[in-house]
């Protein structure tokens, strides 16, 4: 049934049920549809009518459905250009058509436009105004040709980002030099579950009841273990026409459960593939998770498992952080069951799908790749998300202290490069003979220090001013999980060196 809005009489046409004979609509006879009354019909007073899909037994086709899919391209040079956002909710879509004079291939080519904010939850009824800044663009899907989305985010009239527009923060992030020469991607697994469209409950699953243990349903085939695939494969090829780097789909463990893959992206780009990904399938994104797949150049390279660890230990000691900002109702499903780890506590492994961070099994044998985030939910924002793992691992510095306590805390063994010294020290550099205290006076020096020294020296050049010079006196020693930490009594400053 097709509802169109119109101010005019609403009539209900059908063709009866022994009409065996019709003929395809010609746009005139369309037009006598809609347009002459029905003389035995009772006139009704109402802003629309209804126009009952017409078929015939030998399956003619519906007019309306010729129009939806016209493509104009052969007849005129413009486009329609859909301009789609993020409303006021943080995870609805929203969207509106707008006509452009001739196909585009950059978003710069777009205008900017404005929308009622205060219908979607942006914006106060006496200053509503919100402004779509065009950032992406794809082929559109539904209408063909050379029609496009268009991906916005959101500004107030003076030029801010509204507090909705989490698409801002994350690219300040991608624009520093250091995120930039680190290449960062991203491979983002979007979980979500289809429902009966006449009940509210999962695809697959008896109304009121539920569904055989998990176990067949997950990349299962077959009827009774596969539901929904025909909406899978249509949203897939959907994505590949539109440009999104959809790399994969599979079933789920749980029936009506489905998984889409978008990346390996670069950076932002990550977060607006996912999106209009999510668009095309409109979707509600609760009940699942959305693990994130994360690496850098530096952890692709040789040596880049220690970089994935020191990555680890930074997103631990930032895991509240992370949480809160991973998705609504996270609570229920990071347990510490059924492939989860808890909410309140961080954990890694190799090929763990029980921890918070795993790392795949190729990688450690590899000693490089990737590390996978099993914590965000499948409502996250991949703005959010995939700018708070660059931030984390790049920009962020916590103290020497820190990072050796939580070396120890998750029994990581980890070099962790000193910091603010003349030049980087190697093991063998600083195991000589011990440096006496000043004066020789050993009754000042800790029992405990001078027998974990054993006679070895700890030397090393730290810049002060235009003097470098060694430190000849040792605060306090620990020895944490294959790395010594050091604190000097200058400035009570914290180095760590590995245990040659």
């Amino acid at each position: 049934m097709a509802q169109i809005l119109a101010p005019s009489p609403q009539w209900q046409m059908r063709i009866p049920k022994n009409s065996t004979n019709a003929s395809l609509m010609t746009s005139k006879m369309w037009g006598s549809l809609l347009l002459k009354q029905n003389k035995k019909a009772t006139t009704k007073t109402s802003a629309k009518f209804r126009v009952f899909a017409i078929h015939s037994e030998n399956n003619a086709i519906n007019r309306l459905e010729d129009l939806l899919n016209l493509d104009v391209t052969p007849y005129t040079d413009k486009i329609i250009a859909e301009y789609i956002w993020i409303g006021g909710s943080g995870i609805d879509l929203r969207s509106k058509s707008r006509t452009i004079s001739k196909p585009v291939k950059h978003p710069s080519e777009l205008p900017k436009w404005n929308y009622d904010g205060s219908s979607t939850g942006q914006a106060p009824g006496e200053d509503s105004e919100v402004i779509l800044y065009p950032q992406a663009i794809f082929k559109d899907p539904f209408r063909g040709g050379n029609n496009i989305l268009v991906i916005c985010d959101t500004y107030t009239p003076a030029g801010e980002p509204i507090p909705t527009n989490k698409r801002y923060k994350a690219a300040e992030i991608f624009s520093k030099k250091k995120v930039i020469d680190e290449i960062p991607w991203y491979g983002i697994e979007q979980e979500y579950t289809l429902l009966q469209s006449n009940v509210k409950w999962p695809l697959g699953w008896p109304v009121g009841g539920y569904p055989g243990p998990q176990g067949p349903y997950y990349c299962a085939a077959g009827a009774d273990k596969s539901f929904g695939r025909d909406i899978s494969d249509a949203h897939y090829k959907a994505c590949l026409y539109a440009g999104i780097n959809i790399s994969g789909t599979n079933g789920e463990v749980m029936p009506g459960q489905w998984e889409f893959q978008v990346g390996p992206s670069v950076g932002i780009e990550a977060g607006d593939h996912v999106w209009c990904a999510r668009y095309i399938l409109e979707g509600d994104w609760n009940g699942a998770g959305c693990h994130t797949n994360y690496s850098t150049k530096s952890m692709r390279e040789d040596g880049g498992f220690e970089v994935i660890k020191k990555a680890i230990l930074n997103l631990s000691l930032r895991h509240k952080d992370h949480i809160s900002a991973y998705g609504e109702g996270n609570e229920r499903r990071l347990t510490g069951k059924h492939e989860t780890a808890d909410i309140n506590t961080f954990s890694w492994g190799v090929a763990n799908r029980g921890c918070s961070i795993r790392v795949g099994r190729e990688t450690e044998k590899q000693g490089k790749g990737y590390l996978e985030d099993r914590r965000p939910a499948s409502n996250m924002d991949p703005y959010v998300v995939i700018g708070l793992l660059a931030e984390t691992t790049l920009l962020w510095e916590p103290t020497l202290e820190a990072e050796a306590l939580a070396a120890q805390k998750l029994a990581m063994k980890i070099l962790i490069e000193p910091k603010n010294c003349l030049y980087d020290i190697k093991a063998a550099t600083f195991v000589e003979s011990l440096v006496s205290p000043p004066n020789n006076n050993w009754e000042e020096e800790e029992e405990c220090t001078e027998n974990f020294l054993s006679g070895l020296t700890k030397k090393w050049k730290r810049e002060q001013g235009d003097v470098a010079f060694k430190i000849e006196f040792v605060e306090e020693i620990v020895y944490v999980a294959g790395v010594i930490v050091v604190r000097d009594n200058l400035d009570f400053s914290f180095h760590c060196f590995p245990i040659p």
